[in-house]
C-alpha cells in the first residue's frame, strides 16, 4: 500500500429483481384515521434488493488484484434469489434482516453490510366477480403501476464476540406525486429586483415527495405480530390525507404539518424526512366568466426542493 493513502471501499450486487409468490401475509397492523390499510395478502411479493459489501480485508483485490477474500457478485444475487424462497417473513425489512444476517453468517469474509430494497410496484387486477355485476380483486393477475413505491436499507456488522449487529436503517416512501388544484397559498415572501414570481393566495400546487422514517426500536419492524410495523400505505394515505385537509402557506408548511402529523400517529417513529420538489405549474389562460376554470401548462425546467428532518425530543 502506498505510504500516505487511506482508502475506502465497498463493492457488490445492485437491483437483483426478487419475484416471491405466495409470501407471508401481512397481518395485525394497527389501523389509523387517515388509512383504510389493514394488511396485504402478500401474493406477489416484489423487489429489487441491493447488496453493499464494506470493509477493509478485500483492498488487497484493488491494491494487488488478489481476490481470496472476494465474494463474487454473482454468488451474491445467487444467495438473495435462494434466501427469498425460504422467506418466512411478510415484510421488506424483515426480508433484509434475513439476508443480513445470514450473509454474514456464511462468508467470513464480509466485514460490514448494507442492503437495500425497492419495491416493484404492482397491483391486482379488478375482475368481475361470481355474481353478476359485481367486480372483485384477481388472486392471479397484477398489474405493473410504476406508481410511488416504499424502499428500506439496513446495515450490520459483526460486535466484538463476532455475533451479527443491526446497526442502522431507514424506511420510506420515494417518487410520490400530488397535485392540488386548490388551497394552498405562497405570499408575502423577499421582494426585491430580482422578484418575478407574483404572490399567490390560493395557487394550484404539484410536488414530487420522497418521505424517510426512522424507528426508535428496531423490534418496532423486526416483531412477528406487526402491531408496532409502519407500513408505507398507511404514511402514503396519511401523508395525501394532510395535503387535501391543510392549507399551506408554502411547501415548508405543508411538509412540516405532515412530519408532525406522523409523529403523532406513529410513536414508534424517531424522526421523519421529507424531500420534496415544487413543479408547480404556469397558468396560462383562465376563463373570464369563472374564475376556477383555468389552464396550466409545464413551468421553467429549474424547480424548488424543500428538505426537512422532524426528530422526536428524547
Amino acid at each position: 500500500m502506498s505510504a500516505g493513502l487511506s482508502f475506502f471501499t465497498s463493492y457488490g450486487k445492485l437491483r437483483i429483481p426478487v419475484y416471491r409468490v405466495y409470501a407471508h401475509p401481512l397481518e395485525g397492523i394497527t389501523p389509523i384515521p387517515e388509512s383504510r390499510f389493514a394488511g396485504r395478502e402478500n401474493i406477489l411479493f416484489a423487489y429489487e434488493i441491493d447488496v453493499d459489501v464494506l470493509g477493509e480485508n478485500f483492498l488487497p483485490a484493488y491494491t494487488r488484484g488478489d481476490n481470496s477474500n472476494v465474494v463474487a457478485t454473482d454468488s451474491m444475487k445467487n444467495f438473495v434469489l435462494r434466501q427469498a424462497l425460504e422467506f418466512a417473513g411478510s415484510t421488506i425489512e424483515e426480508f433484509l434482516d434475513l439476508l443480513g444476517r445470514r450473509f454474514l453468517q456464511t462468508y467470513a469474509q464480509m466485514e460490514r453490510l448494507r442492503l437495500s430494497g425497492r419495491e416493484l410496484s404492482f397491483a391486482q387486477v379488478t375482475v368481475p366477480g361470481g355474481k353478476r355485476g359485481s367486480f372483485g380483486a384477481s388472486q392471479v393477475l397484477f398489474n405493473r403501476t410504476h406508481s410511488d413505491y416504499a424502499v428500506a436499507t439496513l446495515a450490520f456488522e459483526r460486535d466484538n464476540n463476532g455475533a451479527t449487529v443491526l446497526v442502522d436503517h431507514y424506511c420510506g416512501l420515494v417518487d410520490m406525486e400530488l397535485f392540488k388544484v386548490t388551497g394552498s397559498a405562497f405570499s408575502r415572501f423577499v421582494r426585491d429586483e430580482y422578484t418575478t414570481l407574483q404572490e399567490r393566495v390560493d395557487r394550484p400546487l404539484f410536488v414530487y415527495l420522497d418521505v424517510y422514517w426512522k424507528y426508535i426500536d428496531e423490534q418496532a419492524f423486526l416483531s412477528a405480530d406487526h402491531s408496532r410495523y409502519v407500513p408505507a400505505e398507511q404514511v402514503h394515505d396519511l401523508l395525501q390525507v394532510v395535503f387535501h385537509e391543510f392549507v399551506s402557506e408554502s411547501i415548508q408548511h405543508l411538509v412540516h404539518e405532515m412530519g408532525q402529523r406522523l409523529l403523532a400517529r406513529f410513536p414508534q417513529l424517531a424522526e421523519v424526512s421529507f424531500e420534496a420538489q415544487n413543479r408547480t405549474r404556469d397558468e396560462i389562460v383562465a376563463s373570464k366568466t369563472d374564475d376556477k376554470v383555468k389552464v396550466y401548462s409545464d413551468p421553467f425546467s429549474a424547480y424548488g426542493v424543500i428538505r426537512l428532518t422532524v426528530s422526536r425530543r428524547v
